[in-house]
C-alpha cells in the first residue's frame, strides 16, 4: 500500500473520530471498517508509516506553534522592549535577546554562565531582562530589591549577586548586599516597596501571559520564542539567525 493511500486512510479516519456524533453517522459501518483494516493492513507491512505519521504530526504541531509565537511576538512588539527595561551587553546591540527570568529559578541560574560568555563574546547582543518572579514571596522579594537597585545604577551587580546566592533574600541580607556593592541600602529597601515597582512587575506578568510564557526562563529572540533554558551553541546559533534575518 502506498503511504499516500495509507495517508488518506488516516486522515479519514481523524475524521470519523473527530466528527461529532451527528457527523460522524455520514460514515456508514463499512466504509469505518474498511478504512480500519486499510489502516491495519498498511502497518501490518510497513509498521515504519506509523512512525513517519506521528512524526509528521509533531512537526506540523511545532510549525503551528512557531505560527502562534511570531504572531504573538509581533502583537506585543512594543512592549518587549522599552526604556525602563534593564539592559546588559550592548544597549545598541543589532540583536536583542528578550529573557523572562525568575532570580530564584534553577533553569535560569543554570543557563546564566551561557549568557554571560554570549555577551562576552558577542560585542552586538543586547540583552533585556524582564523580571519575572513566579515562584514565590522570595522570588518577588528578589526582583523588587533589582528594580530598586536599577534607579541606582545597581541592577547588574545586584543580579549578579543574587544569581549566585544559594539562599533566598530577604530584607536583612538584600541590605547587606546593597551596601556591599555601595548602593543606598535603605533607599533600596524603602523603594522596593514603591508602587512604581508593583506596576513594572506586573506589567511583565501580563506580557509573558499574552506570549504563552508557562515558566521561566523564557527567551524571545527575534520572532522566536523559546520556553526554557539553552546552551550556549544553541544561544549562538539563535541570535545568528536573527542577526541573518535582519530582526
Amino acid at each position: 500500500m502506498s503511504r499516500l493511500l495509507f495517508a488518506c486512510a488516516l486522515l479519514a479516519l481523524t475524521a470519523i473520530v473527530a466528527r461529532p456524533a451527528a457527523k460522524a453517522a455520514e460514515f456508514t459501518q463499512a466504509q469505518r471498517a474498511e478504512v480500519v483494516e486499510i489502516l491495519r493492513d498498511a502497518l501490518r507491512k510497513d509498521p515504519s508509516i506509523l512512525r513517519d505519521a506521528i512524526e509528521a504530526m509533531r512537526a506540523d504541531e511545532t510549525r503551528a506553534q512557531a505560527e502562534g509565537a511570531r504572531a504573538a511576538i509581533a502583537a506585543v512588539r512594543g512592549e518587549l522592549i522599552n526604556a525602563a527595561d534593564p539592559v546588559l551587553g550592548n544597549p545598541k546591540g543589532d540583536v536583542t535577546v528578550v529573557e523572562f527570568f525568575d532570580v530564584r529559578c534553577g533553569y535560569c541560574r543554570k543557563m546564566h554562565p551561557a549568557m554571560t560568555e554570549l555577551l562576552r563574546t558577542d560585542p552586538n547582543v543586547r540583552l533585556v531582562l524582564k523580571d519575572l518572579p513566579i515562584l514565590g514571596a522570595a522570588s518577588v522579594m528578589g526582583s523588587k530589591a533589582l528594580l530598586a537597585a536599577q534607579a541606582q545604577g545597581g541592577y547588574a551587580k545586584l543580579y549578579e549577586v543574587l544569581m549566585a546566592q544559594a539562599a533566598a533574600p530577604t530584607r536583612d541580607s538584600l541590605h547587606a548586599d546593597a551596601q556591599r556593592l555601595g548602593l543606598d541600602a535603605d533607599r533600596l529597601l524603602r523603594e522596593m516597596d514603591s508602587p512604581a515597582i508593583a506596576a513594572r512587575i506586573e506589567a511583565n506578568l501580563a506580557l509573558a501571559t499574552k506570549l504563552g510564557v508557562q515558566g521561566t526562563p523564557a527567551l524571545v529572540v527575534g520572532d522566536v520564542l523559546i520556553p526554557g533554558a539553552i546552551d550556549l551553541a544553541d544561544l549562538q546559533q539563535t541570535v545568528q539567525q536573527a542577526r541573518a534575518a535582519g530582526r
